[in-house]
């Protein structure tokens, strides 16, 4: 495949992933609130989301491009919620967290590398980022 094929099946892979995640979501709290979403509705909120996620990383590319850097350090994700005070918080804390924990494995193993290349981070139901 050529690169902007390539392109294009990795960004129908991940609507489809934002699709389906939005689907669990509505699913799991029309349960809970005993009600129903339209497809359409889902559909509308899972293409929102996808737009909108659209947006932030060319945003965030920019920002690390601006500071001269090829790698998108939480710093740019701050800037990029820096709007939304309970958002910006809460990604702060997150942040923190984080370079806390590097610092304690550093200090402990005596390298700079963690154990794990990721963490799964759970944001509560009800925040409201507005």
């Amino acid at each position: 495949m050529a690169g902007g094929e390539d392109n294009l099946v990795l960004q129908q892979r991940l609507r489809a992933a934002v699709f389906y995640t939005v689907g669990r979501i509505c699913e799991e709290h029309s349960t809970r609130m005993n009600t129903t979403f339209t497809k359409s509705f889902i559909a509308t909120v899972a293409e929102t989301t996808f737009r909108q996620l659209q947006s932030m990383s060319l945003d965030l590319e920019a920002f690390a491009k601006h500071a001269k850097r090829s790698t998108i350090q939480p710093d740019d994700v701050l800037l990029l919620v820096r709007k939304s005070q309970r958002l910006y918080e809460h990604m702060k804390d997150i942040s923190d967290g984080q370079a806390a924990e590097k610092k304690e494995r550093k200090k402990t193993t005596g390298k700079g590398k963690p154990g794990k290349k990721s963490k799964v981070v759970v944001v509560e139901d009800d925040m409201d980022f507005a």
